[in-house]
């Protein structure tokens, strides 16, 4: 089961990850906007993301459009981030490398 972490612990996780990612305000959610040139890559993506949270039994919120994806992370049963939420994040990561 994962544990919420706290802020400090929260910023120390997001060291890890692509600049690009953030901590909303209230510490709850963990965002990365991704941006594609068209569809089919944007569609690639949200695939990749989906086999990911289903091999990780964790699935973010995702926001679609033509060439754009937000990914949100968040740990609905402990009411914020947890270790889970960054570690999903670093897959994602990988898959733009």
């Amino acid at each position: 089961m994962a544990v919420k972490l706290n802020p400090s612990q929260a910023t120390q996780s997001l060291s890890d990850l692509h600049s690009d990612w953030k901590i909303s305000p209230e510490g709850t959610l963990l965002t990365r906007v991704f941006s594609f040139k068209g569809y089919a890559k944007t569609m690639g993506f949200v695939n990749a993301v989906a086999w990911i949270a289903q091999q990780s039994v964790h699935h973010p919120d995702l926001q679609v459009s033509f060439n754009q994806c937000v990914v949100n992370y968040t740990t609905h049963d402990e009411g914020g981030l947890t270790d889970l939420d960054f570690s999903c994040a670093k897959k994602v990561d990988l898959l733009l490398e």
